[in-house]
């Protein structure tokens, strides 16, 4: 499966102050990870990076300064704006993945090889991620929880998640 390079991380929603400092609602799991960046991107190609001089979390938000961005009038011109990161420049944990190589997966049983349906979101709760699973054939969906014990293996390359559902878990499920 082909994974994007420049991954969606964040969307510029407004200005702070007069200098021009954005803030940022993170797309990420932790607006930390978002403060690590040098370098982002104003498109999905890679073509207008942008240079981070500073970023700091303040609340849920990042405030962040951007190279050029220099007085409240070039920030009101941002806002709206994604924010793009490069794969590359990232080192994921074993068992850690991006959502957007998440989304399209195919889902199937481990121990009877049933054919679940496809990942179409993630949603993040907190606790634990949860897998929005929807099989075409039934015209159903599904939802998993991204635990040891339900997501045995994680494919990317053959754009496969093997499961094992708890009791309960899925209606007719064993």
């Amino acid at each position: 499966m082909k994974q994007k390079r420049f991954l969606e991380i964040g969307k510029i929603t407004n200005v702070h102050g007069l200098h021009g400092e954005l803030k940022v609602y993170p797309w990420c799991d932790d607006a930390a990870f978002l403060c690590s960046f040098e370098e982002l991107y104003l498109d999905q190609n890679g073509t207008r990076p942008v240079q981070v001089q500073n970023a700091r979390i303040q609340q849920n938000l990042v405030i962040m300064k951007l190279q050029g961005c220099d007085t409240r009038e070039q920030a009101e011109a941002m806002k709206g704006k994604i924010l793009y990161m490069d794969r590359n420049e990232v080192e994921l944990e074993e068992g850690c993945y991006f959502i957007q190589d998440l989304i399209g997966l195919h889902v199937m049983d481990i121990d009877t090889g049933r054919q679940w349906g496809i990942i179409r979101d993630v949603m993040q709760t907190g606790a634990n991620d949860v897998y929005q699973i929807w099989n075409e054939q039934e015209q159903k969906e599904y939802l998993a929880p991204a635990i040891p014990d339900v997501v045995l293996e994680t494919n990317l390359e053959e754009g496969i998640m093997k499961i094992r559902p708890l009791k309960g878990l899925f209606e007719d499920a064993d």
